[in-house]
């Protein structure tokens, strides 16, 4: 969620959710997470709700759908009431292009760079909206200077300073923008 540009922000556990079990005992059960999105532009009748997510391997929640249903609805109950939705994922949800990419991305989270071409490609990014990789790096970091180049918007993506969809694969044709607040 880290890397999704429309996420604002994550919270652990954030909620208890109490719920009596098929046995007719009281239990609480606490959803991993809680994500808020940015609302940008849109209409109010686009707005993304926040979601109340757990996750759980396939395998434990495929075994354990009849013991865990209750829970699940009172969740998807508790977050319908506060205006949310509530989602469960698996790993099928997250192995995938983007996890690929996050991982790719962590070694450029610790690089540095002059803040000179930091602000260069920001800069640009600003004016123009949206650009793909290939527009930057020609129009920044020709010849010898591509492989540095390429280094530097890794490693804006990774810490934010640039925003993509990382869904997509991470190639010249990858398109990042900033975020306007």
């Amino acid at each position: 969620m880290r890397f999704n540009y429309r996420v604002e922000t994550v919270i652990a556990q954030p909620v208890s959710v109490d719920f009596v079990d098929s046995l007719g005992r009281a239990q609480t059960y606490m959803p991993d997470f809680l994500v808020y999105y940015h609302q940008g532009d849109a209409k109010p009748e686009e707005y993304l709700k926040p979601m109340l997510v757990e996750v759980k391997p396939a395998y434990d929640w495929r075994n354990n759908w009849r013991a865990w249903r209750v829970k699940w609805k009172a969740a998807r109950r508790h977050a319908r009431q506060e205006g949310w939705t509530f989602s469960i994922y698996d790993e099928s949800r997250i192995r995938d292009q983007a996890l690929e990419n996050i991982v790719f991305l962590e070694r450029f989270e610790r690089y540095t760079f002059d803040q000179e071409d930091i602000d260069m490609v920001l800069n640009t990014l600003k004016g123009m909206g949206i650009a793909p990789v290939h527009y930057l790096l020609a129009r920044h970091f020709n010849g010898i200077y591509r492989g540095r180049g390429v280094a530097l918007l890794w490693h804006m993506v990774a810490v934010g300073l640039v925003q993509c969809d990382i869904n997509e694969p991470l190639n010249d044709y990858l398109e990042l923008w900033v975020m306007t607040p």
